[in-house]
């Protein structure tokens, strides 16, 4: 199993995240800079005490030929997410659609103030893949993914913020 932080600097301040991390059409934008074939809001409900979003993605697969075999070339997921508005965070809950009883990735996404308007988006992830002789090259992939991918969505939204004042 693969756990791991990834922390990335935000030209905005934590309000103004939140803002676009629910705004259905940054996020078809985001998503589409990130080259996912396919990312679709499935419904978003509120309530006084949380966000709850649900989400179908395909993404672009960038994988070793063993794991990108395995996992074929319509590996995509539903996310299910839910963000407490009084911790302000958010955890989700990514189900594949192959494989679904030997893959888990789920985790957590905070955003801290740093002051002048700036935060630090803090994103924690768990990557495990059950998958005898194959387990630990797949949760690697998966993390380099999730690495690149987070880290294109804070150059994304720090390109955005600076061309949307």
């Amino acid at each position: 199993m693969a756990t791991f932080t990834m922390r990335h600097d935000l030209d905005c301040d934590p309000d103004t995240f939140w803002r676009l991390f629910f705004e259905k059409d940054f996020n078809e934008q985001l998503f589409k800079a990130l080259e996912f074939p396919e990312w679709k809001l499935i419904d978003t409900k509120e309530t006084d005490k949380e966000i709850i979003r649900n989400v179908k993605a395909t993404p672009k697969m960038e994988a070793p030929g063993p794991v990108a075999k395995l996992l074929g070339s319509s590996f995509g997921y539903d996310e299910e997410g839910r963000f407490d508005k009084a911790t302000k965070t958010h955890k989700f809950i990514i189900k594949p659609n192959v494989m679904t009883e030997k893959l888990r990735n789920e985790g957590t996404v905070k955003c801290e103030p740093r002051g002048d308007g700036k935060s630090t988006r803090v994103v924690e992830i768990i990557a495990e893949a059950k998958v005898f002789g194959l387990g630990g090259m797949i949760e690697s992939s998966f993390e380099k993914s999730f690495r690149t991918g987070w880290q294109k969505s804070a150059d994304f939204i720090n390109k955005w913020v600076k061309e949307h004042p």
